[in-house]
C-alpha cells in the first residue's frame, strides 16, 4: 500500500511568523560573520553596536506582538507568553552583556570578530530552547546555547585559566546533555511520542513497565536540568567557569543560559511530565535545599568576588527550585519571576566589576573594594545597590523575587523548605554585606579605583542597576505578566 505524502512542515513563509524574532537574530549573526571578513579590525565597533541593534530589535519585534503566537514546524515549535516574556528579558539582558564587553575585551586584546557572533547565536539557542514543544527541539536549542557558550568561555586562548575553565565547561555540559538525552530516549520509549504535550496526554494510560521507564527518565531529566541550572550536587562546573572566563562573558552566560535552564524546566515538567509533579516534587526540593546549604556556606569562605558570585548563583538556584518544587500556576510564575530577577541581577554584580577594572587589574577581590565610598561615592552607591538586591533586601528587587519563591512553597504544601530558604536567605545576606562593609567602613589598601570613563558603559549600567530599584510600583504588572503565561 502506498502511503499518502507527508504535509510539509511549512507550506508558505507566512506561517514562519512566530519564528521572526529567531530568524532576525539568526540572520543578524550570519550577517556579522560575513561583514567581519571585510571589515578593518579597528573598526569592529560597526559589527559591535550591529549585534546589540540586532537582539535590542528582535525584543522590540517580541514586544510589538509581530508574528502572533501560535505553532509551527511540525508543532515543534511554540511560541505563547511564556515564551515571550523570556525572550524579551534574554535579548535585553544579552545586549547589556554586550555592552559591558566592549572596552573589556579590546583593553586586553580579546575581542575577536566571532564574540558578537558567538552572542548571537547562543540567544538564539535560548529562543529555540524556551520555545520547544518537541524533545528534539529542546535538544537543539540546548546543543546551540551550550557549544556557543563553551567557545565564548575559552574567547582568552591565552589564558590557561581560562582554557581550564571551558574544559570543565565543556566536560560536564556534555555529561549533563547526555543524562538529558538518556532521560529523553526513555520518556519517548515510554510514551512513544516526541511532542511534549502528547506525552502528558500519554502518562495517565501507562502502566506497569512503561510507567518505571517513564519514571526512570523524569529522573534522569531532572539531573540533566540541575546540571544545566548548576544546582548542587552538579555545580561542580560553575565556580571554575565563573572565575576563568573574563568578566563580560560571564555576565552573559550566568544570565542568559539560566534563562534557557528555566524555559527548558517549565517546557520538561509542567507541558510534558506535569502529572508526574508529585513525583518530581520531592527532587526538586532535595536539588534546593542542598543547593541552598551548599551555596550559602561554601560563598562565606570566599575572597575573590566572582568566586564568590558563583556559589551565591548555587544559593539563587536553590530558590528558584522552591518555586519548582511548588509547582501550580504560581509556582510556575514565581519560578519565572526568580529568574528573570536574576539574570537582572547577575549582570548588573559583573557589571560592576567590569566598570571598575582595567587592564592589569581584574577588580575580582572582595579587599579591591575597600574604601570605595572615598574615592567614588557613586559607584558605591551602584554597587551596594546590587548587593542589597542580590541579599533580598527590601525594597530591592532580589526581596520580592524571594518572596514570590516562597510563597509558592507554602501553597505548594512546602513548609520545611520555605524555612530552610529563610534561613539561609539570612545566612547568604553576610556575604553581600561584607562588601558593603569593606566599601563603605574600610580603609582603602591599594591605587584608586577609577571608574569606566566610557559613557555608553555607564548608561547600561546605571540601567541595569536601575532595574533593580524601580520595581516595587510595578512588582504586581511584573507578576502578573509572569502569572499569564501559565493561566489555565
Amino acid at each position: 500500500m502506498i502511503s499518502a505524502p507527508m504535509t510539509p512542515p511549512i507550506r508558505t513563509l507566512a506561517e514562519l511568523g512566530p519564528l521572526v524574532p529567531e530568524l532576525v537574530v539568526v540572520l543578524g549573526a550570519f550577517a556579522l560573520l560575513m561583514l567581519d571578513l571585510f571589515i578593518d579590525p579597528r573598526r569592529r565597533v560597526i559589527t559591535h553596536v550591529l549585534a546589540v541593534a540586532t537582539l535590542i530589535g528582535a525584543a522590540v519585534l517580541i514586544m510589538m506582538g509581530v508574528g502572533g503566537h501560535g505553532t509551527i514546524l511540525a508543532d515543534m515549535f511554540v511560541r505563547d507568553s511564556g515564551a515571550d516574556v523570556l525572550k524579551v528579558t534574554g535579548l535585553l539582558v544579552g545586549a547589556a552583556a554586550l555592552g559591558y564587553a566592549w572596552i573589556f575585551l579590546r583593553e586586553r586584546n580579546l575581542y575577536q570578530g566571532e564574540v558578537p557572533v558567538l552572542f548571537l547565536f547562543t540567544t538564539a539557542g535560548m529562543m529555540l530552547l524556551v520555545s520547544a514543544n518537541n524533545l528534539t527541539m529542546v535538544y537543539v536549542g540546548l546543543e546551540l546555547l551550550a557549544l556557543c557558550s563553551y567557545a565564548l568561555v575559552a574567547c582568552d586562548r591565552d589564558s590557561k585559566l581560562a582554557s581550564e575553565a571551558a574544559m570543565k565547561y565543556f566536560v560536564l555540559g556534555a555529561l549533563a546533555s547526555g543524562m538529558l538525552l538518556f532521560g529523553m530516549s526513555l520518556v519517548y520509549g515510554a510514551t512513544g511520542s516526541l511532542s511534549l504535550p502528547e506525552i502528558q496526554q500519554a502518562i495517565g494510560a501507562l502502566d506497569g513497565e512503561n510507567r518505571v521507564l517513564l519514571l526512570t527518565g523524569m529522573v534522569f531529566l531532572v539531573v540533566g536540568i540541575a546540571f544545566k541550572f548548576g544546582a548542587a550536587p552538579f555545580h561542580m562546573w560553575l565556580p571554575d567557569t565563573y572565575t576563568g572566563a573574563p568578566t563580560p562573558i560571564v555576565a552573559f552566560i550566568s544570565s542568559v543560559p539560566k534563562l534557557a535552564a528555566f524555559g527548558m524546566a517549565w517546557r520538561l515538567l509542567d507541558t510534558a511530565l506535569g502529572p508526574l509533579h508529585d513525583q518530581s516534587q520531592l527532587l526538586l526540593s532535595l536539588l534546593a535545599a542542598l543547593s541552598l546549604v551548599v551555596g550559602n556556606l561554601f560563598a562565606l569562605a570566599q575572597t575573590n568576588l566572582k568566586r564568590m558570585l558563583a556559589y551565591s548563583t548555587i544559593s539563587h538556584v536553590g530558590f528558584l527550585f522552591l518555586g519548582l518544587a511548588g509547582g501550580g500556576e504560581m509556582g510556575y510564575a514565581s519560578a519565572m519571576f526568580y529568574v528573570i530577577s536574576y539574570a537582572v541581577m547577575s549582570a548588573a554584580a559583573f557589571g560592576a566589576i567590569v566598570m571598575l577594572s582595567r587592564n592589569g587589574f581584574e577588580a575580582d577581590r572582595i579587599d579591591d573594594y575597600k574604601g570605595l565610598n572615598q574615592r567614588s561615592p557613586w559607584m558605591a552607591f551602584m554597587v551596594l545597590c546590587v548587593m542589597a538586591s542580590l541579599a533580598g533586601v527590601p525594597p530591592f528587587l532580589g526581596f520580592w523575587a524571594k518572596l514570590a519563591v516562597l510563597q509558592a512553597a507554602l501553597e505548594g504544601g512546602l513548609l520545611w523548605l520555605a524555612i530552610v530558604g529563610i534561613v539561609f536567605a539570612v545566612v547568604g545576606a553576610y556575604y553581600y554585606l561584607r562588601v558593603i562593609k569593606v566599601m563603605y567602613f574600610d580603609a582603602p589598601e591599594a591605587a584608586p579605583m577609577a571608574q569606566r570613563a566610557g559613557a555608553p558603559m555607564r548608561i547600561v549600567f546605571a540601567v541595569n542597576v536601575l532595574a533593580l530599584v524601580a520595581v516595587v510600583p510595578f512588582f504586581s504588572p511584573l507578576m502578573a505578566w509572569c502569572r499569564q503565561a501559565f493561566a489555565g
